[in-house]
């Protein structure tokens, strides 16, 4: 099985958890490999939050949005 390497579009780090945020276009957002690779990302966000709060880190949150959400002088927390 092949591993590749993932990127996230932007992670941010909040007092209380980390966000893990990927945008696509909103006409992906019901793709195949795009629901699969979210489904990934958010069992490693779960497995990543699980090990860091038995060792007093803070949970992992993904987050999918539409690239038309995303807008100049937005917060990461309106998201």
């Amino acid at each position: 099985m092949e591993h590749r390497e993932y990127l996230p579009d932007f992670v941010a780090e909040f007092e209380d958890r980390i966000l893990m945020v990927e945008t696509k276009a909103r006409n992906e957002m019901t793709d195949a490999i795009v629901l699969a690779k979210k489904e990934a990302a958010e069992k490693w966000c779960q497995q990543a939050s699980e090990h860091a709060l038995k060792h007093g880190a803070k949970a992992w949150v993904y987050k999918l949005i539409a690239h038309d959400q995303v807008q100049e002088q937005m917060a990461v927390l309106d998201f």
